[in-house]
């Protein structure tokens, strides 16, 4: 990974973008996407897009998002403590303990998560997970009516970390889910501005994937796709606790995962394993017999229907602020999405 790349990568992630709240990343994004094209445009939604080879056929869509989960400001109790409700699917047991930063119309305010000290706690309660009522965030605040002053109901929280190179090849972060997609939007459309390519090509960083899918509709209805690839993350497996017989085995630094079922178009599933074949990139496949909860689920049933493709990068720890990934399966992963683009030609037919 060049060191620009690894740059724009730890901006991205260390940009707050909880779920509805994903202006700043996308200003972020555009400011880069800005200088591959021109054609960049934000809808309504907040979903970003950017084209290249506009009058190019046929037309595909890439899609990502760019919202993680996080939390949001409910209640502030005489004390000024803060209560919480969840942005998303935050796991209860990795939440107390943990800095956090509450974003203010104002600024982000540090604050900390609090709980009863262990000490304190009867044996029964030690081995409980704690419900989200039960935990709360303490800016330092003497009062409601100082707290007041400083944050507001509905404000988003984010957990306060960073990127860090663990080792080698290996990153560590939150929200790899799924800036990284949004990462290699940008890197597969700058990979692809000087190149000859027959498609049109659209890149789209939605927003609002994590409560719903929901800044995929709109942009896939706007951008009317013939083909529609989402860059997504998926599990990893090889660390202690997972099942493979029930989720399967899927190597961080193994190359990229593609999809394959219900949700996938077959003829455009076999085209990128021919390609990653060809071009001898590394590659895992996934099998899933229904909807995938991802972006490519709403691409596929929009309007009269999009071929679709799947393509993860896997990561450990998922929907943790410890996500982590290896340089080497994003870079093959653009590579792959590159050499794919570059292979579709006016009139292939994708019909099953």
């Amino acid at each position: 990974m060049r060191k620009e790349s690894l740059e724009f990568l730890k901006e991205l992630v260390e940009t707050p973008s909880p779920s509805g709240f994903e202006t700043a990343v996308q200003k972020v994004i555009r400011k880069k996407m800005e200088t591959i094209t021109k054609d960049v445009s934000i809808d309504v939604i907040g979903n970003l897009t950017g084209v290249l080879n506009k009058e190019g056929k046929p037309k595909i869509m890439l899609a990502a998002h760019c919202d993680e989960i996080g939390l949001m400001v409910k209640y502030i109790d005489d004390e000024g403590f803060i209560y919480f409700t969840m942005i998303g699917g935050i796991d209860n047991h990795l939440i107390p303990g943990r800095k956090v930063y509450v974003h203010t119309d104002n600024g982000k305010v540090l604050g900390v998560i609090g709980k009863k000290p262990i000490h304190w706690m009867e044996p029964e309660e030690r081995k409980k997970v704690l419900k989200i009522e039960e935990m709360w965030i303490d800016i330092g605040a003497k009062n409601k009516k100082e707290a007041q002053k400083i944050v507001d109901i509905g404000d988003p929280v984010t957990i306060a970390e960073g990127l860090e190179v663990l080792r080698d090849d290996l990153l560590v972060s939150k929200a790899f889910d799924d800036k990284m997609g949004a990462y290699l939007i940008v890197e597969i459309m700058e990979g692809l501005k000087d190149k000859k390519f027959s498609p049109s090509l659209y890149g789209v960083v939605t927003v609002q994937e994590e409560v719903g899918l929901r800044g995929a509709i709109p942009s896939t209805f706007r951008v009317d796709p013939d083909i529609g690839i989402c860059i997504e993350v998926i599990w990893a497996t090889d660390h202690p606790s997972i099942d493979k017989k029930k989720i399967g085995e899927y190597k961080i630094g193994s190359g990229p995962v593609i999809s394959r079922g219900a949700n996938i178009n077959p003829k455009l599933f076999s085209l990128l394993i021919d390609t990653a074949k060809k071009e001898k990139i590394p590659y895992q496949v996934f099998g899933e017999p229904g909807r995938s909860g991802t972006d490519t689920n709403v691409m596929q049933l929009t309007k009269e229907g999009v071929a679709t493709a799947l393509v993860s990068v896997p990561i450990r720890y998922m929907h943790t602020p410890i996500e982590m990934l290896s340089t080497k399966d994003l870079d093959n992963t653009a590579s792959l999405i590159i050499a794919l683009i570059k292979r579709i030609k006016p009139g292939m037919d994708f019909t099953p």
